[in-house]
């Protein structure tokens, strides 16, 4: 009767049963259907160590290997920093649109950095006690925020749900103003509130939702929240340093 050693991922201890197993002349597949494997994976265990002579370490050498940029990706790189002075994010989108060739951004800034036009960001390294919202059903919640196209020279407003990461409604505009970012709400509703109309509505201190002149109480009042108030949404004002 086999000793059966189960547990959630692979171990060292779950790896040395499994070539155990092989060793004996047990099958892959009654192998792999007691550890909750695919027989591929058993194979491929079993075939690195009689490569080897040893069981496969877990957490060593796994994942994509690192890709450094080649000389045409740092001519590009120097060019476009040199034309605009963006971060790496920028500069992906810039290299991608002028260029029509694909830098990540996180090699990108690996770059940058190497070169000292970048730093670190000691504050971005550290985990964040908080992650986002995450509402169980759509409508229940969504974001509303602004964007800017440095290429098109255009601003870009979205809402997005919650639950399911949609973009429920957006546009385009030359100013990010009041008046636009009341447009938006009202696309929404033209498109969703027979179907089902949505409750909070998350957004920033930002000048065109009014929010930046809130009092001390918390209280604030502005255009556009009493549009939307007006519709039944409940308004959900971010904390500060908390996108």
């Amino acid at each position: 009767m086999l000793e059966i050693i189960v547990s959630s991922f692979l171990n060292g201890k779950k790896i040395r049963w499994i070539i155990a197993q092989k060793l004996k002349g047990e099958s892959t597949s009654t192998i792999a259907e007691i550890q909750g494997i695919s027989p591929r994976r058993v194979q491929q265990i079993y075939k690195e160590y009689v490569k080897t002579g040893k069981p496969p370490e877990i957490g060593h050498n796994i994942g994509r290997p690192k890709k450094t940029p080649s000389s045409d990706d740092k001519k590009l790189i120097d060019q476009s920093y040199s034309d605009y002075k963006f971060g790496a994010c920028y500069l992906e989108i810039i290299i991608r649109s002028k260029y029509h060739h694909k830098i990540s951004h996180n090699r990108i800034h690996k770059y940058l950095l190497s070169m000292n036009l970048a730093r670190q960001e000691s504050k971005k390294k550290r985990r964040r006690k908080w992650c986002r919202y995450e509402r169980e059903h759509s409508m229940s919640a969504a974001h509303i925020d602004w964007h800017e196209n440095p290429l098109l020279g255009l601003q870009v407003c979205a809402i997005l749900d919650d639950s399911s990461r949609m973009i429920i409604a957006g546009r385009e505009y030359v100013h990010c103003n009041t008046q636009n970012t009341i447009e938006v709400v009202d696309e929404l509703v033209r498109e969703y509130w027979d179907i089902c109309p949505l409750r909070k509505l998350i957004l920033d201190h930002g000048s065109e939702f009014g929010a930046h002149r809130i009092n001390k109480d918390g209280s604030w009042d502005s255009e556009f929240k009493r549009h939307v108030e007006a519709l039944g949404i409940k308004l959900i004002l971010a904390a500060v340093r908390h996108p």
